[in-house]
C-alpha cells in the first residue's frame, strides 16, 4: 500500500465517528477526496459525496459507511461517574476494562469503563454477564460538578481509536467496521483519478448505517445511481470458535468477499468476477441467502431500483476494540472497484 494511502487510513481510524456524530471523520474524507474527484459536497444527512466524471453513463455509486459504534453519556451520578447508553449493538462483554474516550465540546476526555472488583461481588455475580447499566466511565472527577464541568449529557464515548500492525499486513483498529469500507472506495476514487471511462462515478462515504442503513437510504436519491457497490466488512472464519459450515470459508489476506444472493445483481457480479480475473485479484465467494444488512439492501431498493452488489472485507473480532482486517484485503478491494468501473460502458445492460 502506498504510504500516502496507508496516512489517510490512519487518519480516518483516528477520527471519531459515532453514528450521528460523524463530522470529525467527514472532514478527514472530503480533504482526501477533494484531491482526486471532480465535484465534493456534503448532504443534509452528512454522507460526502465525491465524483468522478459526473455527467458520464452509467451511474456508479460505490458506498462505504463512516459510522462507528460507539456509547453515549446518559446520566452524571453525584460522585461523577458516567452512565452510557448504546449507539448501535456492543458485546457488554467486551466494553468492560476498556479504555476509553469522550468526546466533548472541548475536546478529547480520556477515561475507563470498570465495574466492582470481582473480590467485593456477592451471589455469583462475577458468574454473570454484566450489564450495559452495571458499568460506568470513570474521567476521575471528583465529583458530580467537575464532571459536568467537562463532559455533557448525549456526549459521545468511543475506545481509544487508532491503529496498531500486527504480523503478514494484518492491522488491529477500532470501527474498521467501516472504515474499510470508506477506505475502500476512497482508494479506488484515486486510482480512478486520470483514468478515461465513461462512467460516473460517486464514491460515497455514507452516515448512520449501524442505526439502520440511514445514510444509503438517503443518498441514492441525489446520487441517481444505476450500478451500485456497498463495501463493508464480513466475518473472517479463520479463527477458533467459527462455523464454517454456517458462516462460510473465509480468511484475512485471501483477497475481498465478493456475495451471491437476491441483494446481488447478477450481472455487476459477473463483472466483478471478470474484472477480478483480468487483473489478476484474488477473492473469496459468500452466499448470501437473504438481505445483507449492509448499504447494499437500501441501495438496492432505493427509487426504481439499483443494480447492486457487495463487496466485503474480511474482518476478524467485529464489533470490538481489536478488529483485525488484512491491508492487502483493503487493497485488492480497491483495485477490484476501479477494474470494474473501466470494464463499463453507457450501454452495458444490467437487466438480469
Amino acid at each position: 500500500m502506498r504510504d500516502e494511502s496507508l496516512d489517510f487510513l490512519r487518519r480516518v481510524l483516528e477520527a471519531p465517528s459515532p453514528a450521528g456524530y460523524e463530522r470529525p471523520v467527514q472532514q478527514v474524507v472530503r480533504e482526501w477526496a477533494g484531491r482526486y474527484a471532480d465535484e465534493v459536497r456534503t448532504d443534509v444527512h452528512g454522507n460526502v459525496i465525491a465524483a468522478l466524471n459526473p455527467e458520464g453513463q452509467p451511474r456508479v455509486m460505490l458506498a462505504g459507511h463512516c459510522d462507528q459504534i460507539a456509547l453515549q453519556v446518559q446520566y452524571i451520578d453525584d460522585s461523577g461517574y458516567l452512565f452510557v447508553d448504546q449507539i448501535g449493538g456492543h458485546d457488554v462483554a467486551v466494553i468492560l476494562g476498556q479504555h476509553v474516550v469522550v468526546w466533548t465540546r472541548s475536546g478529547p476526555v480520556p477515561g475507563v469503563i470498570a465495574r466492582k472488583p470481582i473480590h467485593l461481588m456477592k451471589d455469583d455475580e462475577d458468574k454473570k454477564p454484566p450489564k450495559l447499566q452495571d458499568l460506568w466511565v470513570d474521567i476521575g472527577a471528583a465529583n458530580k460538578e467537575e464532571a459536568q464541568a467537562a463532559v455533557e449529557i448525549g456526549d459521545t464515548v468511543t475506545w481509544v481509536l487508532g491503529m496498531r500492525t500486527l504480523r503478514n499486513d494484518l492491522v488491529a483498529a477500532p470501527a474498521f467496521d467501516d472504515k474499510s469500507g470508506v477506505f475502500v472506495v476512497m482508494e479506488a476514487l484515486r486510482l480512478l483519478a486520470g483514468e478515461k471511462f465513461p462512467a460516473a462515478v460517486f464514491a460515497v462515504s455514507t452516515v448512520q448505517e449501524e442505526l439502520g442503513l440511514r445514510g444509503a437510504i438517503t443518498s441514492p436519491f441525489s446520487v441517481e445511481p444505476k450500478v451500485g457497490i456497498a463495501v463493508d466488512v464480513t466475518f473472517a472464519t479463520d479463527h477458533p470458535g467459527v462455523e464454517k459450515k454456517i458462516v462460510g470459508d473465509i480468511a484475512l489476506n485471501k483477497g475481498p468477499v465478493l456475495h451471491r444472493g437476491p441483494n446481488i445483481n447478477p450481472v455487476v457480479f459477473e463483472h466483478l468476477v471478470a474484472a477480478a480475473k483480468e487483473k489478476g485479484i484474488p477473492y473469496q465467494l459468500n452466499a448470501a441467502p437473504r438481505g445483507t444488512g449492509t448499504d447494499a439492501n437500501a441501495m438496492q431498493t432505493s427509487r426504481g431500483g439499483v443494480a447492486t452488489a457487495l463487496v466485503s472485507i474480511p474482518n476478524r473480532y467485529m464489533h470490538s476494540p481489536v478488529e483485525t482486517v488484512s491491508l492487502r484485503d483493503l487493497q485488492h478491494a480497491a483495485e477490484l472497484l476501479a477494474a470494474f468501473v473501466l470494464r463499463l460502458t453507457a450501454e452495458t445492460d444490467f437487466t438480469p
